[in-house]
């Protein structure tokens, strides 16, 4: 199963969705790790250390910088952006697919849009 961060602005009520349907999987929430305020960058680097795909909403700032990671040849093991216009259950259905269907690896350096 895949290893998940939720950004600091990731929708709590998904959070909360994924985790009554699979209590064991494997998400932190950022200001969960200590990086409340933190900027994309810093997250996305404590992402990449810690092995976790990044779960977001913002697709300007923090995919922008994902994308240099990648250019720039550093770890990115993924980042799955979530339409906040999607609804609720349809992004817990997608989030879940992935992260039990998934192999280790199968994200890095690639950024994926929600809904599938």
């Amino acid at each position: 199963m895949l290893r998940l961060a939720a950004d600091e602005n990731f929708n709590a009520d998904i959070l909360r969705g994924l985790l009554r349907r699979v209590p064991d999987l494997d998400i932190v929430r950022i200001q969960d790790a200590g990086l409340s305020g933190a900027d994309d960058a810093a997250v996305l680097e404590w992402a990449a250390d810690d092995g976790r795909i990044v779960l977001t909403h913002d697709v300007t700032t923090l995919i922008a910088l994902a994308v240099e990671r990648v250019v720039a040849g550093q770890a990115m093991p993924g980042v799955f952006a979530a339409s906040s216009r999607a609804s609720i259950g349809t992004t817990i259905e997608d989030l879940l697919l992935l992260a039990e269907c998934s192999v280790d690896g199968e994200w890095d350096r690639q950024i994926l849009y929600l809904p599938l």
